[in-house]
């Protein structure tokens, strides 16, 4: 974990506010992957996952945008009421689930509303490279869109496309306007609310491979699966632990005195994840791929289970 300063604030829309991270020790930042993120544990006690969206080659600084959620829980209305220039959190080293595609002809990427976070991230790092790409982005306005005036310079306008007060029924004509000249090498990143996404995978499905979508999680597509039946986790160590239904691999060990490190609990996040030695998974979670899930040697410990009695992990 790392203390970071807030050395500025600016408000990007009436509900989101921008804020800029130094290190408190004066040190750089790392370089980080487009796409990635950061746990950002706030005034509140509560830690929250938010996209770096700033140049991801930028070590002097990380940008996150914190949209203030009418339903919080008190995370992001923290970091809107609490915290000012000079303020200190604590965040964690960038981890990345959504990364570019580096063999990809072309990207087409497809954000809505606070979504455009990543992804402009993304499109930092793929105008620096030359790399081929649009970025479509949909919002009920152009008041409640962030960055627009970045999108607009002329840094990135003639790879821009707004989409403006597109009602839910327009849409699905909208992205497959936007998807109609996609081929084989193409690539579709998309980030938004979770119907949004699913519709541009299913718009993106009618042309291209499911390893060509990729879709940033930050809550669950779908309800976590109910427990299942008991099984038993072994670890490398050679210790062995039960794990019954309604219990997660991470509350078992946690008890057992062996914490894995953990954020979100919801299978978002990939904190927990650890390598699956023998047995098989039953997977629960969306920080996984769909290879990754395929090849079986992964596991989100915070929600998924074994389809075996025993699962041998390391820890």
């Amino acid at each position: 974990m790392i203390t970071v300063t807030v050395s500025e604030t600016n408000p990007e829309t009436s509900a989101v506010r921008c804020l800029r991270l130094r290190r408190s020790d004066g040190r750089p930042f790392a370089p980080y992957e487009a796409g990635a993120h950061v746990d950002v544990l706030g005034p509140s006690g509560i830690t929250r996952q938010y996209s770096l969206c700033g140049p991801p080659d930028d070590t002097g600084s990380y940008l996150i945008a914190v949209k203030r959620e009418e339903a919080s829980r008190g995370g992001s209305a923290a970091l809107h009421e609490q915290i000012g220039a000079g303020g200190e959190l604590v965040i964690s080293e960038p981890r990345n689930l959504f990364r570019i595609e580096p063999a990809a002809g072309r990207h087409v990427l497809v954000a809505a509303g606070i979504g455009i976070t990543p992804l402009l991230s993304m499109a930092y790092q793929l105008r620096g490279s030359g790399a081929r790409f649009r970025l479509h982005y949909f919002a009920t306005s152009r008041e409640k869109a962030a960055f627009v005036s970045l999108l607009e310079s002329p840094e990135f306008a003639a790879d821009v496309e707004f989409h403006f007060g597109v009602d839910r029924n327009a849409q699905p004509e909208a992205l497959a306007e936007a998807l109609a000249d996609v081929d084989s090498t193409t690539h579709v990143y998309t980030c938004g609310p979770k119907e949004f996404m699913q519709r541009v995978v299913d718009t993106a499905a009618r042309t291209l491979p499911e390893d060509n979508v990729h879709v940033e999680h930050f809550q669950p597509l779908e309800p976590t699966a109910e427990a299942g039946d008991t099984f038993e986790v072994e670890l490398d160590t050679g210790e062995v632990f039960r794990v019954p239904p309604g219990r997660s691999i991470v509350e078992v060990l946690a008890d057992g005195g062996i914490e894995v490190d953990t954020s979100c609990r919801e299978g978002i996040c990939g904190t927990c994840v650890l390598t699956v030695l023998d047995g098989e998974p039953d997977h629960r979670d969306n920080c996984l791929t769909r290879k990754e899930k395929a090849a079986g040697d992964q596991i989100a410990t915070c929600v998924s289970r074994a389809r075996t009695a025993r699962l041998v992990l390391e820890l």
